[in-house]
């Protein structure tokens, strides 16, 4: 069991509430990462600014969400595997590449799968990716820019991928059907 409360709007320390409140008012609801999060009001502000650079970046949202099940699945966490799975589909990238990731796999998009490349070699590489996979990143029609945005939605993500695997906030009804869980090792 974790030690590590699910808090509320009430009960979050007082530098959380507006991030907190932010999330409410963006999904009607207050994911249960972000309410384990808010514990530290350092780790909720870093993650939401993060976050709000992110979304305001060259990436589309099909490519972000593409990214950041990428990430979930490469560090075996299970609740973002399972939130981002929903934002996914909810951005409009086919059932087939969701599932396709989840399992581990590209998606069949070429754009997507050079994002989804790019990103399991940067976290499994620990950031030293090879010039062949900047060049193959750049030969799939992104810039060098952009390999630096998704070198931030690596850095974002990492937050609630982390924080998951060590608050293990449990998954939202609505994200139930969504449910992942990571192969053994």
């Amino acid at each position: 069991m974790s030690s590590y409360p699910v808090h509320t709007l009430e009960s979050a320390p007082e530098q959380s509430r507006p991030v907190l409140q932010q999330l409410q008012q963006t999904f009607g609801m207050i994911p249960n990462i972000a309410a384990k999060m808010a514990a530290s009001p350092v780790l909720i502000n870093g993650f939401i600014g993060l976050f709000e650079r992110v979304h305001a970046s060259s990436l589309s949202e099909p490519q972000i969400q593409t990214l950041l099940l990428t990430n979930a699945v490469t560090n075996a966490s299970e609740w973002p595997a399972a939130f981002h799975t929903a934002l996914a589909l909810q951005a409009g990238i086919a059932a087939a590449d969701v599932d396709a990731i989840r399992q581990g796999k590209l998606p069949s998009d070429h754009k997507l799968a050079a994002l989804s490349v790019l990103a399991r070699t940067l976290i499994e590489k620990r950031g030293r990716i090879h010039e062949s996979d900047h060049n193959r990143f750049l030969e799939a029609g992104f810039n060098n820019e952009q390999i630096l945005e998704v070198i931030a939605v690596v850095a974002a993500s990492a937050i609630t991928n982390y924080t998951s695997s060590v608050t293990k906030p449990p998954l939202e009804a609505q994200f139930e059907e969504f449910a992942w869980h990571a192969p053994a090792r």
